[in-house]
């Protein structure tokens, strides 16, 4: 059964929850054991053909300073996806979250929107799609990328967990779209460039990009900055 998405969010909290809870899906992210308990992410169809991923916790928490004895991770993604508005960072748009407590353990749901034309890099690359724009198409790009870590950075907010399966991109003839995705270990620094250095060194030892392909992201990230990260 299709979500109607407008009668779910009239619904009274409690109510809502579980019939989100119960509505039919498929795993695209089996259940994993980490943080004390489990997560795992099933795509959801709504009654109006959009399609939705609802990450669905039982027990995963981690500690910030106002729950030193445990708050669902699910919250935690939910705050970095509503701050991202401000930052003009495209993340998957935000439908419905909630956590409550069942017999003293968390539980917490997150439904988000899917990103409709985009694919990450990963999945990029893998269809060659570098060489259908041509190196000029692909180092503008990276640029972009750059841009976007940045203003994510600026923020003060590190992704924590970056990959090219986390970096989406849509190009639609010579307009570039980037976004993020898997916020769920993001977190805020005391100040940007302390995030921006961690998600770059993180970003690069995980990429196979050339010399021209990685100066093209730094460019699109120094000039969005605003300042120069040398030896990157």
């Amino acid at each position: 059964m299709p979500a109607d998405v407008n009668a779910l969010l009239k619904l009274p909290s409690a109510q809502a929850f579980d019939q989100w809870l119960a509505l039919p899906g498929e795993w695209v992210e089996e259940p994993n054991l980490r943080r004390g308990g489990e997560s795992g992410v099933k795509r959801v169809m709504s009654s109006t053909g959009k399609l939705l991923y609802r990450k669905q916790q039982v027990g995963h928490i981690y500690r910030p300073l106002l729950h030193p004895f445990g708050y669902p991770t699910a919250m935690r993604e939910r705050k970095v996806l509503l701050a991202c508005a401000a930052l003009k960072v495209i993340v998957p748009a935000l439908v419905y979250a909630e956590c409550r407590k069942v017999d003293g353990v968390w539980q917490a749901l997150l439904i988000t929107e899917a990103l409709e034309g985009f694919s990450s890099l990963e999945e990029c690359y893998a269809r060659g799609d570098e060489q259908l724009w041509g190196e000029a198409l692909h180092l503008r790009v990276l640029q972009e990328v750059g841009a976007c870590l940045a203003r994510f950075n600026l923020g003060r907010w590190q992704h924590g967990c970056l990959r090219m399966k986390h970096v989406f991109v849509r190009v639609q003839g010579t307009q570039i779209e980037i976004a993020l995705l898997d916020l769920e270990k993001s977190r805020q620094r005391l100040r940007a460039r302390t995030a921006a250095v961690h998600d770059i060194q993180q970003l690069k030892r995980h990429s196979s990009w050339s010399a021209a392909q990685w100066q093209a992201f730094i460019y699109g990230y120094e000039t969005t900055f605003g300042s120069s990260f040398k030896g990157m």
